[in-house]
């Protein structure tokens, strides 16, 4: 009997080598756009934490009422329960008539009644990690006595 020996070329070897390769590339990739997916998500929520503070401030200042228009503009600042901060300021801007009634609008709008529109502006920065930041600004007026005056 006689033994013949075929010279091997070590092509499987190679192919999967080659193989292996190719799935560790593709492995490293995904876990790459993960990483990706996860920052672009945590910036996503630093960002709505922040406008959410903005919010908060503008609420704030709102509820603690005592808009007035002698002196400058008013400051607050404060943080939310979950470390983000937030500045707002209030200042005053004009005093107008009252606008007129509109359908059952509460304002007069009557010439010489002794009401003035008392417009006040409050910026409210909100801050939250990784430097994310939200501006919000809120426009009011007041109705009082004609002739400044504070509420």
């Amino acid at each position: 009997m006689a033994l013949t020996h075929h010279k091997q070329q070590g092509a499987a070897l190679v192919i999967g080598l080659i193989l292996l390769l190719i799935m560790t590339l593709l492995g490293v990739t995904g876990m790459n756009t993960a990483s990706l997916e996860l920052l672009m998500t945590s910036n996503e929520q630093f960002s709505e934490n922040a406008f959410q503070a903005a919010e908060v401030g503008i609420e704030r200042r709102l509820s603690a009422g005592g808009f007035t228009t002698a002196g400058g503009p008013v400051t607050v600042t404060g943080a939310t329960g979950n470390g983000d901060s937030f500045t707002s300021t209030t200042s005053f801007e004009v005093e107008t008539d009252v606008p007129p009634r509109v359908g059952s609008a509460f304002s007069r709008g009557i010439a010489g009644s002794g009401f003035g529109a008392y417009h006040f502006e409050i910026v409210s920065r909100g801050a939250s990690q990784r430097n994310a930041i939200s501006q919000h600004t809120q426009g009011l007026y007041l109705v009082g006595p004609g002739g400044g005056s504070r509420f």
